[in-house]
């Protein structure tokens, strides 16, 4: 259903390009861009979560990049954006990791038995965007629908957990290396609304509890972007 939504979405900005292109009288800039550079706050919900495993905190992310604007019309208002970017992801949950040897070990633990457990990334971003927007040369306030994908690589990676008696963290390796999803972007003005969907789990395959239950936890992430230029 998401992947047929994706594509109705994808098609609608298509048509509504060539037809503002198609536009009389109009005056075109073959070197207008826009919105290049783009920041982000967002918060973090964990999906397909156990029935004991429980989100605690305000997971939280912060995005920042450089977005390549591909104009494909003459209007300059439908294209692409190609782009590279940064972003660091906090996750809080109810799931403490440790390390016992050269594996981690993943329990659930109850409200008395930590203050604080989370897991934490920082990642170079790569979002391929297809973009319609109602921009001209003269406006500065304007719609957008920017929808796409976005590829990470998590260059670190790590977990914490803080009780009564001990403050640990330690690099994770069972975090992702690379992470996908799909994006969406819509707005007016200064204020947009931006989503991301996982496609891929959290953790690794094979990543289980100590109960042996397997951990798949996926991410969608809702908040807010700006563009500048």
């Amino acid at each position: 259903m998401k992947n047929y939504l994706l594509v109705i979405l994808l098609l609608l900005c298509f048509l509504l390009g060539n037809a503002q292109d198609t536009q009389d009288g109009a005056v075109f800039d073959e070197k207008y861009l826009e919105d290049q550079f783009y920041l982000g706050l967002g918060f973090n919900f964990l999906l397909d979560r156990s029935e004991d495993v429980n989100q605690r905190s305000l997971s939280y992310n912060f995005q920042l990049g450089f977005i390549k604007d591909i104009p494909l019309n003459s209007r300059r208002n439908f294209g692409l954006g190609l782009g590279i970017g940064y972003a660091t992801n906090s996750y809080y949950s109810n799931i403490g990791a440790s390390e016992v040897g050269d594996i981690v070990v993943y329990e659930v633990l109850t409200s008395d038995q930590f203050k604080r457990s989370k897991l934490e990334t920082h990642t170079v971003e790569f979002p391929l965007e297809l973009r319609w927007r109602t921009s001209t040369l003269q406006s500065y306030k304007f719609w957008r629908i920017y929808a796409g994908a976005k590829l990470g690589y998590v260059f670190s990676g790590r977990s914490r957990l803080v009780t009564d008696e001990v403050r640990n963290g330690f690099s994770n390796p069972d975090i992702q290396d690379l992470q996908y999803g799909l994006t969406l972007s819509f707005g007016y003005n200064t204020w947009n609304i931006h989503a991301y969907y996982a496609l891929n789990p959290l953790l690794k395959d094979g990543t289980v509890l100590d109960n042996n239950e397997t951990i798949d936890l996926r991410v969608l992430r809702i908040g807010v972007i700006f563009y500048i230029l």
